[in-house]
């Protein structure tokens, strides 16, 4: 199986998403090595942190859409819980015994990509319109703050 590559493509032109997918990138590319080097227990370290780390990936990004006012926050969040529940249902497998290293590795290398490229997608405008907006009030803010104490 081929580790994920960061592309241009992956990118949603918000820094901070960004990163945190490229993290995420990371882990499933170290649950990978795990697995190829038959090392159960790194395995399920690694799933451990990719889970969690997706979690609080997902708990960001559902407190930006709502700050954003995306429209379509719900049914986004609502394919977050659905995952995690699907992988949750991967790590019971894990502590029950189960190799589920390469299943989880094809699921979440798919799910990644295609969740980044259009559900993501999705919300990018409206995000980085809230950040212009946050931008220029806090800027206009400054502004009349400095003209009102220095003139």
């Amino acid at each position: 199986m081929e580790k994920l590559a960061w592309s241009s493509e992956l990118e949603t032109g918000i820094d901070i998403i960004d990163e945190q997918h490229k993290r995420i990138v990371g882990y499933i590319n170290q649950l990978q090595d795990a697995h190829e080097n038959g090392n159960r227990e790194a395995v399920g370290d690694v799933l451990n942190e990719v889970v969690d780390y997706t979690i609080s990936h997902f708990a960001f990004e559902e407190a930006l859409m709502e700050q954003a006012n995306y429209s379509f926050c719900a049914p986004h969040k609502k394919v977050h819980e659905l995952f995690i529940s699907r992988v949750d249902r991967f790590c019971k497998r894990y502590e029950a015994g189960e190799d589920v290293a390469e299943e989880l590795l094809t699921t979440l290398q798919k799910w990644l990509l295609n969740h980044i490229k259009n559900e993501d997608g999705d919300y990018v405008d409206a995000v980085q319109d809230y950040e212009r907006r946050m931008r220029h009030e806090h800027q206009g803010w400054l502004s009349r703050s400095l003209h009102r104490f220095f003139g």
